[in-house]
């Protein structure tokens, strides 16, 4: 009788060796996949653990991300033209909505799921061709704005110790923020 284990992960051989379940012919074909399989994924040694760097002001060790498609082309059922894709933009960026909008109603509403397979670049580039780009980036516009929510709160509510901590935090985020794209020159060198 002859047995596949090409397709078998090293977790199921090892449970099917363990439970030394069928004929000595199978166990020892289930041996040699074993060994196949380490050989050729270098398992013997390690075991692969997920370990990711932690968030910055939590505890928490979150590893979600939305999976980019593995194809970068866009997809055949998509009829729209680039210079389309772009007009959209810019009518979108003229109306006042930010980067991430304008992709999130592309994606929902126009079926675009990845503006640079079809344009060949992404919404901020085109934005900054067309003079239509915001005045400072966009994770540090929504820093600053919860900043301000969070010291309007704290006039109002005077003895909430937490705000102010969670304050002291948001605003050393944004002094990073700012330092990062002082040195990229995204924002001028003088800015507060």
């Amino acid at each position: 009788m002859m047995i596949r284990f090409s397709w078998l992960s090293l977790s199921m051989l090892k449970r099917y060796k363990m439970q030394k379940k069928g004929s000595l012919e199978e166990m020892l074909l289930a041996d040699v996949a074993l060994h196949m399989y380490k050989v050729e994924h270098k398992a013997c040694c390690f075991t692969s653990v997920a370990v990711t760097m932690g968030r910055m002001h939590s505890r928490g060790k979150g590893i979600s991300a939305s999976a980019l498609p593995y194809k970068r082309t866009p997809p055949s059922w998509l009829k729209i033209s680039s210079q389309d894709v772009e007009d959209n933009i810019c009518k979108f960026a003229k109306k006042g909505l930010t980067p991430s909008q304008i992709g999130v109603i592309l994606r929902d509403s126009h079926g675009i799921a990845q503006v640079k397979s079809v344009t060949g670049s992404k919404i901020l580039r085109i934005l900054k061709a067309h003079g239509l780009a915001p005045e400072i980036p966009e994770d540090l516009y929504h820093l600053i704005k919860k900043a301000v929510a969070i010291r309007k709160h704290l006039e109002r509510n005077r003895k909430d110790k937490d705000s102010k901590f969670r304050l002291i935090l948001v605003e050393s985020r944004i002094h990073r923020l700012a330092r990062y794209y002082k040195k990229t020159k995204k924002l001028p060198p003088v800015w507060k």
